[in-house]
C-alpha cells in the first residue's frame, strides 16, 4: 500500500547564485548565472517525499503569477497532488534569494508572498481535503504564519494523525513555539533551532552525546520525539524509548540546501507507517545526505532507489 503524506507549508521560487565565499555586510562579491528553481520547505518536502515513493498532498497558496503557475506545474510534474494549493489573485507568489558558497554553506533571504496570507480560515477547507482519508502523517514547518500551524496541528491530530513539526525558520522570539511544542507529535531541529529554543549557544565542539541530551531537555517542551539534525554527523533523538544517536553518511557536499528538506520528508514518512525510530532516522540520515551532493533544493533531493541503495551499502 503507498505511504500517503500531508505537507502543509510553502511554496516558492528559488533564485540562486554560486560564490567563492558568502559576502561580508557590505561587501560585494562575484557570482555564477542565477539559476531558478522551485521551492519553498513545504513544497521541498512535498516533493521529497513523492520521489521516495509517497503519494502526497500538498496545502498551501500561491500567486495569481508566473512564478505561480510554473510552481504548481513543477508539483504536478513530480507526482504531488495539488488540488489544495490555492492561487490568490492579488498576491505575489512567494520567493526566495539564495547565496551558496563552493562548499556548499548558503544564506537565503525570503519574501513570504503569498504564503504569509495563508490564515487559519483560508487552511480550513484545503486541509479537511487533504486529510480524507487520513495520511501516516502531515509534516509542518514555519514559513506560514504560526497562528496557521497552530489551527493544522490541532485538525490533524483531532482527525488522528500524527504531526511533525520541522522548527525552521525560527521566529525571532523562540518563546512564541512554546504553546506549538506542545500539541505536536514530532519536533525536528538543527543544532542552531535546537539552541534556540534552548537559549544556549550552539558550539561546533558540542558532541553528539551532548545534543542528544539537549534533545531529551527539548521533548520536555511537550513533543513525544524530538530530532536534531547535526549536518555531515548525522542526528541525535529522543523519544519514548531513551536517546539515540545515528552518525552520518560519508559523501561529498555540493549544496546543502535540500538536505533538510529531504531528511523531514523521509522522516515523516517512515515514522507515519510506524517504522522504528532508530531505522527512521538511519533512513532521513541517508536522504539528507544524497540531497547534498547535488545543486539546488528540489533538483537535488534523492529517490526512494537511491536511499535504499546508501544504506544498504553503508
Amino acid at each position: 500500500m503507498t505511504e500517503r503524506l500531508v505537507v502543509v507549508g510553502s511554496l516558492n521560487m528559488d533564485l540562486s547564485v554560486t560564490v567563492p565565499r558568502l559576502p561580508a555586510p557590505g561587501e560585494t562579491v562575484r557570482g555564477t548565472e542565477v539559476v531558478r528553481g522551485a521551492g519553498g520547505k513545504g513544497a521541498n518536502q512535498a516533493v521529497a517525499a513523492a520521489r521516495l515513493g509517497a503519494a502526497v498532498t500538498l496545502v498551501g497558496l500561491v500567486g495569481a503569477d508566473a512564478y505561480g503557475t510554473e510552481l504548481r506545474e513543477r508539483l504536478a510534474a513530480e507526482g504531488v497532488a495539488d488540488h489544495t494549493v490555492a492561487e490568490l489573485p492579488d498576491a505575489a507568489s512567494g520567493l526566495a534569494l539564495i547565496v551558496v558558497q563552493q562548499d556548499g554553506e548558503n544564506t537565503i533571504t525570503l519574501s513570504p508572498g503569498a504564503n504569509g496570507r495563508l490564515d487559519p480560515a483560508t487552511l480550513a477547507p484545503l486541509l479537511d481535503l487533504a486529510l480524507t482519508p487520513p495520511p501516516g502523517a502531515v509534516l509542518l514547518q514555519l514559513e506560514v504564519p504560526l497562528s496557521t500551524v497552530h489551527a493544522a496541528t490541532r485538525r490533524s491530530r483531532a482527525a488522528g494523525v500524527r504531526t511533525v513539526l520541522n522548527a525552521a525558520p525560527l521566529p525571532e522570539d523562540p518563546r512564541a513555539l512554546a504553546e506549538l511544542l506542545g500539541e505536536i507529535d514530532v519536533l525536528v531541529v538543527n543544532e542552531t533551532e535546537a539552541a534556540g529554543l534552548l537559549d544556549a549557544s550552539p558550539s561546533p565542539d558540542t558532541r553528539p552525546a551532548e545534543w542528544a541530551e539537549r534533545a531529551d531537555r527539548l521533548r520536555s517542551l511537550g513533543p513525544d520525539t524530538v530530532v536534531v539534525t547535526l549536518g555531515a554527523a548525522g542526528a541525535v533523538a529522543a523519544g519514548p524509548d531513551g536517546l539515540l544517536t545515528e552518525p552520518g553518511f560519508t559523501v561529498r557536499a555540493v549544496d546543502t540546501v535540500g538536505a533538510g528538506d529531504a531528511f523531514c520528508a523521509q522522516l515523516a514518512l517512515a515514522l507515519g507507517t510506524s517504522t522504528p525510530l532508530p531505522a527512521a532516522l538511519r533512513r532521513a540520515c541517508a536522504a539528507g545526505a544524497l540531497a547534498a551532493t547535488r545543486q539546488g533544493a528540489q533538483s537535488a533531493l534523492p529517490t526512494l532507489a537511491e536511499v535504499d541503495q546508501l544504506v544498504t551499502r553503508a
